[in-house]
């Protein structure tokens, strides 16, 4: 009896969709890769209906970067500046392509652990705006949180969009005031705001 011939793994790359802004409606790539969670187009028009008055000029942080989907909704909204912190090779790699392909000259692309890369004091200008939407069920939402505050990562009226598993019993630092929030499915989303000065 002749041997089944292996099966071939397919490719189950995707791609995401700019839904508002200067680049609405196009496609950019996105590897399948473990743990990549892509924010769906229902939540993401969500969040940016919350940060309507705020992501133009706004200098963004997307951490666990992934696709890219926050960050560069970010920027066909008229975003600064988009810096991506992504530690898949492939994915990172898949980030510069798409950064090319819109022909961007305000967006970088930072191949590192999350995590490892905010625990260094930052030097350059604070942030504005920051996602944070790391892989599910693996306990990265709270320190890279904690490490923003900490390490000088955030402008004093920062936004910080969290997204996280709805189970996860996850803490904010005591100088964010969580402004806006939504539960979709397994997922909570939580819209924050840095006000270091009410609790002085």
């Amino acid at each position: 009896m002749r041997k089944k011939a292996p099966v071939k793994k397919v490719s189950t790359d995707g791609f995401i969709r700019i839904i508002s802004g200067k680049f609405k409606g196009r496609k950019l790539p996105v590897k399948n890769v473990e743990g990549l969670r892509p924010t769906t187009d229902r939540i993401k028009e969500t969040v940016f209906n919350w940060l309507m008055q705020d992501t133009r000029d706004a200098k963004v942080l997307d951490c666990f970067a992934g696709s890219g989907g926050l960050g560069f909704e970010a920027l066909s909204r008229f975003a600064a500046h988009t810096d991506f912190i992504e530690l898949d090779k492939l994915a990172a790699t898949q980030l510069q392509k798409n950064i090319t392909t819109l022909n961007l000259n305000n967006a970088h692309v930072i191949n590192d652990n999350t995590l490892a890369f905010l625990q260094k004091n930052n030097s350059t200008t604070p942030y504005s705006l920051v996602f944070v939407d790391p892989p599910f069920r693996k306990g990265l939402a709270q320190p890279c949180c904690e490490a923003l505050e900490a390490q000088n990562w955030l402008t004093s009226d920062a936004l910080i969009y969290v997204e996280v598993e709805k189970e996860l019993a996850f803490s904010a630092p005591q100088t964010w005031q969580v402004i806006k929030e939504k539960q979709a499915g397994q997922v909570l989303c939580q819209l924050y705001q840095r006000s270091p000065l009410s609790h002085q």
